[in-house]
């Protein structure tokens, strides 16, 4: 279907909190639409959406997938988003190829964290949304309080029934057709009469909307005003024109397990959602840094924006990508937007879940997958040569969940590092760092599921097997006054000795200052030749601190005075009297330890402040202020990273999962003397440990 008419595309995301259904309502969405025979279960693993051997065994979804059917002689693209926080990452990548998104709600629990992260998303991108009420045959579901708190957790002056329930809980039987004034209940979603008890019900409700609609449009408004009734085609155009502009988001109910609503849900995905043709892009001219307008004019420059990426071990990397401009062939060339590398595109494929359909071109406001680009990431635009264009990227949520990896045999040693890189391709919320002050690789993710994914996925894929443990922290020493000391090397053993003499100043410099080495010799008491091998000598001894062997820094070395033998001395004599006069010096110059700071951002529901502010006392963090948005306690913090490496956990226990936060590195300060004893304790007996193995 990739050469259908633009205006005959809609490109819809499922988002919502983990476990709302939104898999499950894909499934019928593709059975009711014919393309598939059965309908697929999450507890039988068949699903055509959650097809990772992961989202099998823990019965989530893990990626987005790709779910073309359609509906009306209308192609509908489900992009199929987890709701687990973990995976955010999937649902921003999603939402920015998308023209529209469907929330899938629990009916019996209401709006979760899932739901409240994947909305404050949509509104930075500004995407019409459907509610979708699902569950409604569940106990204990209700429409009406779903939407009222939908209402008070958001801007909930928008949202406008188009669907009333027929029935409730066990006995929910289909709905009323507020906008058609028409029953559905049964599956095959033929329309009847409204039932007499529900007729008072439906006509206020359709007084609403019909108020709704004529508010989205000029014209309609002052025909409402001036006492006209506005005609059928009026109201749709009407409520198109309130969804696509934001002011209306239409409330749809049903339950996805009994395959009731989901047609009406797909009609009014037809009806009243965008095609692409009534989105304009903007991208910027590589050449003349001009922002261009692009429509989806199949016929006009290409564009096409990577939004995903897989990685396969036997075909490489599969590109999923949204054409908006242009048409993207088979057998062709184009380039990369961002970095000007010419890139040959094999065989375009359609891809339906774990499906690969192949096609000869995937023409504007279509989405389609290509293998074996090579060095296309998420976020690049493949364009024509020539006419080098870059669409805005995706902003993907910053990790702030880290783990130290190891290889657990020596060949996953030599493994290690293609195996991350290509585990980061595919997940930009994932980040690989060396920690050059503990020599350790860390892997950054969004949680500790999102970890255990990843290193599933490194030994599934890859062959790689890596094990995970907290990292250690950056600890660093420093000085707080001054001190002088002789650092003095004599060894004599027959033949030629070592003798270095000199004498130093330690002292204590500014936060952040690093290390400094300064040479106020005069007269010749230490040679010249030989004060670069002192210097050496620190810049080798300060990774080493007297405490409990972190890395000294914020001060300075001053050398003054020093003596030497015209025969025994050395550059080596001279960088041992350094070591030395560091390892005397520094304990006299009263050292202390230095722990890196983080600022970190709550935000949690309000009634969670109290809990989440003591939590954040008795971890040694400093509230700097609490401020409110929407129902909302926004929380400034800074803190200690030792405290703080498990927070991701310890937030989500502490709130039902509804807290998350942000962090970022601040500065370095003190740690008290309490837990400096701790500290060096277990660096001396880890020491004691090394000399008895020895």
């Amino acid at each position: 279907m990739a050469d259908s008419k633009v205006e005959r595309v809609r490109n819809v995301a499922l988002v919502g909190h983990s476990s709302a259904g939104k898999t499950s309502l894909a499934e019928v969405m593709l059975f009711d639409a014919k393309v598939t025979t059965r309908i697929g279960r999450i507890e039988d693993g068949n699903t055509a959406s959650d097809f990772d051997a992961e989202e099998i065994r823990r019965r989530i979804s893990i990626n987005t997938s790709v779910l073309p059917l359609t509906w009306r002689d209308v192609q509908i693209n489900v992009l199929d988003t987890p709701g687990y926080v973990d995976f955010a990452g999937e649902v921003k990548g999603a939402l920015r190829v998308a023209d529209a998104a469907v929330f899938v709600v629990d009916a019996v629990a209401g709006p979760e964290v899932g739901t409240e992260l994947a909305w404050g998303y949509a509104d930075e991108l500004a995407l019409p949304r459907i509610l979708f009420v699902n569950k409604m045959d569940r106990e204990n579901s209700s429409l009406q309080r779903t939407v009222d708190q939908m209402r008070a957790t958001f801007e909930g002056g928008r949202l406008v029934p188009l669907q009333l329930p027929i029935g409730s809980e066990t006995n929910f039987k289909g709905v009323v057709d507020i906008a058609r004034m028409k029953a559905i209940i049964t599956k095959e979603g033929r329309d009847g009469d409204i039932p007499a008890e529900y007729e008072a019900e439906a006509a206020a409700y359709r007084q609403q909307l019909v108020e709704a609609a004529a508010e989205a449009e000029d014209s309609l408004i002052e025909k409402y005003l001036a006492g006209e009734v506005l005609t059928q085609d009026e109201v749709i155009r009407g409520l198109h024109a309130g969804i696509r502009s934001g002011k209306i988001i239409p409330v749809l109910c049903g339950s996805a397990a009994a395959n009731l609503g989901v047609q009406s849900l797909m009609h009014t995905v037809v009806d009243l959602l965008p095609s692409p043709s009534e989105t304009v892009a903007e991208a910027t001219n590589a050449a003349s840094h001009a922002v261009e307008k692009l429509t989806a004019n199949p016929a006009g420059p290409l564009a096409a924006f990577a939004f995903k990426t897989l990685a396969d071990p036997f075909v490489g990397k599969l590109t999923y990508y949204r054409v908006y401009s242009g048409t993207l062939s088979s057998d062709s060339r184009v380039i990369n937007g961002r970095s000007g590398h010419e890139e040959r595109i094999g065989q375009l494929y359609q891809v339906r879940g774990k499906e690969q359909l192949p096609v000869q071109s995937v023409a504007a406001g279509d989405i389609g997958a290509v293998a074996k680009l090579g060095e296309v990431h998420t976020g690049d635009t493949l364009c024509d040569k020539g006419h080098a264009l870059t669409l805005p990227g995706i902003a993907f949520p910053n990790p702030v969940y880290g783990v130290a990896l190891s290889a657990v045999k020596q060949a996953d040693v030599d493994k290690m590092g293609t195996t991350l890189q290509r585990l980061v391709e595919e997940d930009p919320t994932l980040n690989v760092r060396r920690d050059p002050e503990t020599g350790e690789t860390i892997l950054w993710g969004m949680g500790d599921s999102h970890i255990d994914v990843a290193l599933k996925r490194a030994h599934a894929k890859f062959s790689t097997d890596l094990t995970a443990a907290p990292p250690r922290i950056p600890y660093r020493e420093t000085i707080r006054r001054k001190t002088q000391i002789q650092g003095r090397h004599k060894k004599q053993s027959g033949g030629r000795g070592q003798f270095g003499d000199i004498w130093v100043r330690f002292e204590p410099l500014p936060r952040g200052t690093g290390f400094e080495f300064v040479d106020e010799v005069f007269g010749g008491s230490v040679p010249r030749n030989f004060i670069p091998a002192v210097e050496k000598g620190f810049n080798e001894i300060v990774g080493k601190g007297v405490l409990a062997g972190y890395p000294t820094v914020d001060f300075r070395a001053v050398l003054y005075d020093g003596s030497y033998h015209s025969v025994d001395s050395s550059e080596m004599a001279f960088k041992l009297a350094a070591h030395l006069a560091f390892k005397n010096g520094l304990p006299q110059a009263a050292p202390v330890l230095l722990e890196p700071y983080y600022k970190i951002s709550v935000v949690v529901p309000e009634q969670y402040t109290g809990d989440v502010m003591g939590d954040l006392t008795s971890k040694r963090c400093k509230v700097e202020g609490i401020d409110q948005n929407k129902g909302k306690a926004v929380i400034t913090a800074i803190g200690p990273l030792s405290e703080l490496q498990r927070y991701a956990t310890d937030l989500r226990s502490m709130t039902q999962g509804r807290g998350y936060y942000t962090m970022a590195y601040s500065h370095y300060e003190d740690v008290p003397s309490h837990v400096t004893e701790l500290i060096v304790a277990k660096h001396k007996a880890a020491m004691t440990g090394q000399e008895e193995e020895e």
